[in-house]
């Protein structure tokens, strides 16, 4: 496919109607609207110059961009998948061809297009056209929003926004998540379950340690260690009140044993002292006691 968005060259695709609807759920969809006249050959030769065209990249700020992306805008694709935009037929019966007839002949000659790869319980339509289909008496009978749409590959009729998107991956990754969370949640509740049996009890009182206590004692390191590692935060309290008791009464014991001590030797002084008071002097006393000696 070759030509310009000004100048379109020859093989190139232009839809009845372009619809972007972001609040709906379409950021953009292509229609194409045939009244039942045109052959199937005609209508999957408008699919494949559609596959082209989403296939055309340009230069845009120096980057290469898929060039419908230069006109329109879609967000990134919620799966990860090379998101291209959705192709819808829309069916008037007035003409002679019947769309069912129709639908299946389209959908043989265009397989390789729209077709995903199924897996257990979603498909997945990387780099493939969201292909739907719809007629002009369904969308009278149920309205736009309304199951109106079938998806090219899928059983049965669909809303317009599932059709074009994937909610049959969307539950499944729905459930994926939820299992998640679910074995998320379980290995929480065993490692709490672990952490509360290896929690430690008070040597004291024997109940088990808070959180707060346990990282009191756990983040300290031997420079640091807590003084009273075995006990919980209140019988710690009560322990360091207890010896704070005991270091004031032996202190307040120790005072009176030195005043007693003291007082004892200040007695002691005074006694000593006023012994000395009272005694002769050696000399003096031995002089007075001494008889005279007699002449001859």
């Amino acid at each position: 496919m070759t030509g310009t968005w000004t100048t379109p060259g020859k093989g190139g695709v232009q839809a009845d109607i372009v619809v972007t609807a972001s609040g709906a759920g379409v950021p953009l969809l292509f229609v194409e609207v045939d009244n039942c006249f045109e052959e199937a050959a005609v209508l999957a030769d408008k699919v494949d110059r559609y596959a082209r065209f989403f296939a055309r990249t340009a230069r845009t700020d120096g980057q290469s961009i898929a060039m419908w992306r230069q006109r329109w805008s879609a967000p990134p694709d919620p799966y990860g998948e090379r998101s291209l935009p959705p192709v819808l037929l829309v069916f008037n019966p007035v003409g002679p061809r019947n769309p069912d007839a129709t639908t299946r002949q389209i959908a043989q000659r265009t397989v390789q297009h729209w077709a995903g790869v199924d897996h257990d319980d979603h498909s997945t339509y990387d780099g493939r056209i969201p292909l739907v289909g719809t007629t002009l008496d369904l969308l009278r009978e149920r309205g736009p929003a309304g199951r109106a749409f079938w998806r090219f590959g899928r059983p049965g009729l669909q809303p317009l926004h599932d059709a074009v998107g994937n909610p049959r991956k969307d539950a499944a990754d729905a459930r994926r998540r939820e299992q998640r969370a679910r074995e998320e949640a379980e290995y929480q509740a065993e490692q709490t379950r672990a952490r509360e049996a290896r929690r430690p009890r008070c040597s004291s009182c024997g109940e088990k340690f808070t959180d707060q206590r346990r990282e009191e004692v756990n983040k300290r390191g031997w420079d640091d260690a807590d003084s009273h590692p075995k006990l919980c935060g209140d019988c710690k309290e009560s322990a360091i009140e207890a010896e704070q008791v005991r270091k004031a009464a032996k202190a307040e014991a120790a005072r009176l044993r030195r005043e007693a001590e003291k007082a004892a030797h200040a007695a002691q002084e005074a006694a000593e002292a006023e012994a000395a008071q009272g005694e002769p002097v050696p000399g003096a006393l031995s002089s007075l006691t001494q008889r005279p000696t007699p002449p001859r």
